[in-house]
């Protein structure tokens, strides 16, 4: 078996030397390819799409054209493109695809890729597509066909993650009592608010309180729906070992354990910034406690929420029993546009950002891009707010 092995080994160098004997004589062939004529894109059969979330996995469009002809035996490339005009100003790749002269859209990559080009969800829309074709690995050659339009209603699909609060740390219920009935998982417990740049990092600033000062009290965990225990979050140290760290590692039930995790603790009353990170990767802290300076914050007696999101005039928000700077709206309608937090004093709060970010007085207008029932939160000690779509 060794004597086979060397002698294919021996062949193997002759041949390849040969064969470098050979290229050094030997002029290089070069293979040319022709621009092709520009391919056509079929019309579509149905040009009204209503767009369904219930079935996001459904084949929803599928656009055929010709085969494109490079004067070469190679595979060709096609992309189909999307935009909000004819012009194609912002153009969206929908799909990209290698050999074939046909190709078809699921109505979530159709969704996606609708909204992706700038379509508002829930109303018609023109939506213009073409396909470009191209040869080889660096897309040589771009040739676009004709365009086709076609209308098209897109859903809206909510990706963020919403939290909430329970435990007897805050008193949640507004009743004064920082007992075990704060242990309500469906009492208009707070949410945490949502990072507007990093979506995974959240925060809450207020008033956390300690009862009677016991081993139990000062506590809380995080839920990812009111109502349910689970999915539930809190620290690594089991139930009754859970001491009360200002940092540390979070746990998760069912995320990364079948049994509850620990919860949080503050040794003292008084006013905290909690803030917690869920794509930390495991070996360095997930939550962390620091103190806040509430000394010269602005008691305002009122908060409204106003703009064009809104049908109708102002609408008010509900001031927190328990802290005096959380204020709330449990639902109302917002349509597309925009809203600002106006306070007693004549202020105007207002960011950027939408669904959740940080407020500043006098700093313009939140958009509203979807159209929904809300639930709206906003912390006038930080200028936080998160506004949470129910139906979406």
């Amino acid at each position: 078996m060794k004597n086979i092995l060397k002698f294919k080994v021996v062949l193997l160098t002759v041949f390849t030397l040969g064969f470098l004997v050979n290229s050094c004589e030997d002029d290089t062939s070069v293979f040319t390819a022709t621009e092709t004529e520009a391919i056509t894109l079929a019309e579509l059969p149905i040009t009204v799409i209503e767009l369904d979330d219930t079935n996001p996995g459904n084949p929803a469009i599928t656009f055929n054209w010709n085969e494109a002809d490079y004067g070469q035996q190679a595979s060709e490339n096609y992309a189909v493109i999307f935009a909000t005009d004819d012009a194609f100003t912002n153009p969206v790749v929908a799909t990209t695809i290698t050999g074939s002269t046909s190709a078809t859209l699921s109505v979530n990559e159709l969704n996606s890729s609708a909204s992706a080009a700038g379509l508002p969800p829930f109303m018609f829309n023109t939506l213009y597509a073409k396909v470009e074709s191209s040869i080889g690995t660096q897309n040589g050659l771009p040739v676009s066909s004709n365009i086709i339009s076609f209308q098209i209603q897109p859903f809206y699909n909510y990706t963020l993650k919403d939290f909430y609060i329970v435990g007897n740390a805050l008193d949640i219920d507004g009743n004064g009592v920082w007992e075990d009935p704060d242990w309500n998982n469906n009492s208009n417990n707070p949410p945490l608010f949502r990072n507007a740049i990093n979506t995974n990092l959240y925060t809450y600033t207020g008033y956390f309180g300690t009862g009677s000062g016991g081993f139990d009290q000062g506590r809380f965990k995080i839920l990812e729906e009111r109502g349910q225990w689970q999915p539930q979050w809190g620290v690594t140290d089991n139930e009754g070992s859970d001491t009360k760290q200002e940092s540390g590692s979070i746990a998760g039930n069912p995320t990364t354990q079948d049994g509850d995790p620990g919860r949080f603790g503050v040794e003292t009353d008084g006013y905290y910034t909690f803030t917690i990170n869920f794509s930390m990767p495991t070996d360095a802290p997930h939550y962390t406690f620091s103190s806040f300076d509430v000394s010269g914050a602005t008691d305002y007696t009122s908060i409204a929420i106003e703009g064009d999101a809104l049908s109708g005039e102002n609408v008010e928000m509900t001031q927190s029993n328990a802290d005096p700077h959380i204020w709330n709206i449990t639902n109302v309608n917002l349509q597309t546009g925009d809203l600002q937090f106006v306070t007693n004093t004549g202020s105007t709060w207002g960011g950027d950002t939408s669904f959740s970010g940080v407020a500043t007085d006098g700093g313009g207008s939140i958009p509203v891009i979807v159209q929904d029932d809300y639930e709206v939160w906003f912390n006038d000690l930080t200028g936080d707010y998160i506004l949470i779509p129910l139906n979406l």
